[in-house]
């Protein structure tokens, strides 16, 4: 059985003076942390935005998106979610997503308009079908968009 240990009476009390600082040092510690977290998400997003941008989709996003569509005609679904990107990405920031406006693909840029373009060109001839929405709403404001690709029997 564990004994709990019981203070030493012979150690010396802390004075109220050292105890506010560990409790600082601990803040400056957790601040600290804090930042270098930001910092990273900030050079990830910058990377990601550099990308989306300025570079063409590669095979590597072209085969995910195969891979997802399998998976999901796996599991008997007709729709899978395909690409995702910040609505602040659009020109309008989602706004014509959200608002289902029919015009809403003269609002994309990057990788996404590239993307759409393909569907487009490739994948509507052969009787798939795809939407864009808008997926979270951090702070009540548009998010990530989101492409679900979808390969439904026309409705009759």
């Amino acid at each position: 059985m564990s004994e709990t240990q019981k203070p030493d009476p012979n150690e010396p009390v802390l004075s109220a003076d050292q105890l506010r600082r560990q409790m600082l040092e601990a803040q400056l510690a957790e601040m600290d942390r804090e930042d270098k977290l930001r910092e990273r998400k900030l050079q990830e997003l910058s990377k990601f935005t550099d990308d989306f941008f300025h570079k063409h989709v590669g095979a590597q996003e072209q085969s995910m998106i195969r891979n997802i569509v399998a998976r999901a005609v796996k599991e008997g679904k007709m729709e899978a979610l395909v690409y995702t990107f910040p609505s602040d990405f659009c020109t309008d920031s989602g706004r014509a997503i959200n608002n289902a406006d029919p015009d809403w693909p003269q609002t994309l840029q990057g990788k996404a308009k590239e993307l759409y373009d393909r569907f487009k060109e490739l994948a509507q001839p052969q009787g798939y079908r795809l939407k864009a929405m808008v997926v979270s709403f951090p702070g009540g404001v548009p998010g990530d968009i989101g492409f679900y690709l979808n390969w439904e029997p026309p409705v009759s």
